[in-house]
């Protein structure tokens, strides 16, 4: 379970966060959505233990990251919105180094890698360095890194960016297994119709607060849209002016 409450984070004089609240329980896929800029990724920092925030707390299966970061390190799988891995070394390589320093038994670690790696189908590329890769590739090496000691709870930061459509629809079978098993799961993206299609309930983030939160079934409702992609709009204030550029085009054409 993932526990936030009253989260703020400044950066000198700029307020990033806002008091934010939210909880993720066992077996949930929760969706944190918002623009570019509205506090996503720096939230998922602050879970996992990258950055402390300037007030609020997070607890992690009842660990509190800045009181035992290495502790919630051992329990949470994150992958950030752009991967970050040792370009001189190949992928068979990296995952050796990752299974050291988590101490992750050999058989156990050769299962997992031989699992993800097929599963994600980049078993032609375990000889080749890191750095040579695209950028899709290194987001798979990122994806199966962070799966690797089969953590408890998944914070998943863009997780989807550069996966062709196989690869993204694995990793939504992926996630909906995680979910049966009973994990908790926080993922940001910017493809609605996926976060509609997964998430059991979804909160939206804009500048630095949550402004709503609930079920598909509750936003509509809360919001009278019939769709994320129209509530995602609305709510950011975005509808109008996309309504106004399209028709724009349509007259300039």
């Amino acid at each position: 379970m993932i526990v936030v409450e009253n989260l703020t984070k400044r950066f000198g004089e700029k307020t990033v966060l806002r008091g934010i609240s939210f909880r993720v329980n066992d077996g949930e896929i929760y969706g944190l959505l918002g623009p570019n800029g509205s506090g996503k990724s720096t939230t998922m920092k602050i879970l996992v233990g990258i950055l402390k925030p300037t007030s609020g707390s997070v607890t992690i299966e009842g660990i509190d990251p800045l009181k035992d970061p290495i502790r919630v390190k051992e329990v949470v799988g994150f992958v950030p919105e752009t991967p970050v891995l040792y370009e001189s070394l190949t992928p068979e390589e990296f995952f050796n180094f990752v299974g050291s320093v988590r101490r992750i038994a050999k058989e156990k670690l050769e299962e997992r890698v031989n699992y993800l790696v097929k599963a994600f189908g980049i078993e032609e590329y375990l000889d080749q360095f890191i750095g040579t890769l695209s950028f899709g590739t290194q987001q798979k090496i990122s994806l199966i890194s962070a799966l690797l000691h089969d953590p408890q709870v998944l914070v998943l930061d863009e997780a989807m960016n550069g996966l062709d459509p196989k690869s993204a629809r694995i990793l939504r079978e992926l996630l909906l297994e995680f979910k049966e098993e009973g994990k908790s799961i926080v993922f940001s993206t910017h493809v609605l119709p996926l976060a509609e299609m997964i998430c059991d309930r979804i909160g939206l983030i804009y500048r630095g607060e949550l402004i709503v939160e609930g079920t598909m079934e509750e936003l509509k409702e809360k919001v009278h849209e019939e769709n994320l992609e129209d509530i995602f709009l609305k709510l950011t204030e975005s509808k109008e002016e996309v309504e106004n550029i399209l028709q724009a085009l349509k007259e300039a054409l």
